[in-house]
């Protein structure tokens, strides 16, 4: 699945799932490059001084948010050579072409791995969640973020996420370890 000398594996899944995680691992071991969606609207965030739930309420009428970032991820994307892992919830249908790995987490398996990182303060910061008082609450944001990215994604590209069926290879992480989900990516990938 080489075009131009260039395999782009896209890297969606639900919250918490370990999907940054596993991609470093990934870059790790096919000495790729990333391109990764979440940082770039994280950034984006930040610059007009919201939060990530604040940014995803505002998107839900402001599509240039999703969709410049999404374009220009998949335009990077296909800018490099070699080995590029593209981390996004919608890159698997920006970029067709690509290897489509869905990295899927109980719900609440997930929500708690989010909360463990909100107890390192350089990983709230970096994440940009707003203020978050306990893990019930971070729940119900996560279960709220997820659909309103549905509702968002459906609006403006008529996809779903969550369908597995969008996705050549989808992986469970709720019990695996990262290294473990990342080598099963890989195996599928060489099979291809």
């Amino acid at each position: 699945l080489y075009i131009k000398n260039t395999m782009i594996i896209t890297i969606s899944g639900n919250p918490g799932s370990g999907k940054s995680t596993v991609a470093k691992i990934l870059i790790k071991k096919l000495n790729a490059k990333r391109i990764y969606v979440g940082g770039i609207r994280r950034e984006l965030a930040r610059e007009k001084g919201m939060t990530m739930e604040e940014l995803n309420e505002y998107a839900l009428t402001h599509s240039e948010t999703d969709i410049i970032v999404d374009e220009k991820a998949a335009k990077d994307a296909r800018a490099l050579t070699g080995t590029v892992i593209a981390e996004g919830r919608v890159m698997f249908h920006f970029i067709p072409e690509s290897i489509k790995i869905y990295v899927k987490v109980d719900p609440d398996v997930g929500a708690e791995r989010i909360w463990k990182d909100l107890q390192k303060q350089e990983l709230v910061d970096q994440r940009n969640e707003g203020k978050i008082e306990s893990l019930e609450q971070l729940k119900q944001s996560v279960r709220q973020r997820e659909e309103n990215d549905s509702q968002r994604y459906k609006k403006y590209y008529d996809v779903d996420q969550r369908d597995e069926a969008n996705y050549d290879f989808v992986v469970d992480s709720t019990i695996p370890t990262a290294e473990e989900v990342a080598d099963k990516i890989i195996e599928f990938v060489e099979s291809k």
